[in-house]
């Protein structure tokens, strides 16, 4: 049985891979910060529903198994990123609030 290796990333690297993302989107234009988050999220829904869709495949019977893994995989990922960066933002968020006027 093999391990799917553990990739760490990190909040800036997720913001500049992103950027750049939507950079190459919009012709090389840079794209404000809501723009981008925006963009990450509908990627990030786009991937749990092609997960749901190769599951449903599998599940009637034609999907591809090692697809249906694969799919899985890149929507947990993507969820635990997800759910990485919204704790990180939440961390900023309380220190700011805890500091000092």
């Amino acid at each position: 049985m093999t391990t799917i290796p553990t990739v760490v990333v990190t909040p800036s690297a997720a913001a500049e891979a992103y950027a750049r993302t939507a950079r190459q989107a919009s012709g090389g234009a840079a794209a404000d910060f809501g723009s981008t988050v925006q963009k990450a999220l509908e990627q990030a829904v786009q991937t749990g529903h092609t997960a749901d869709d190769q599951a449903m495949k599998a599940i009637s019977g034609g999907g591809n198994l090692t697809e249906v893994v694969a799919a899985l995989s890149h929507a947990e990922l993507t969820l635990q990123t997800a759910t990485v960066i919204r704790d990180r933002v939440v961390q900023a968020y309380q220190d700011i609030i805890k500091m000092p006027i």
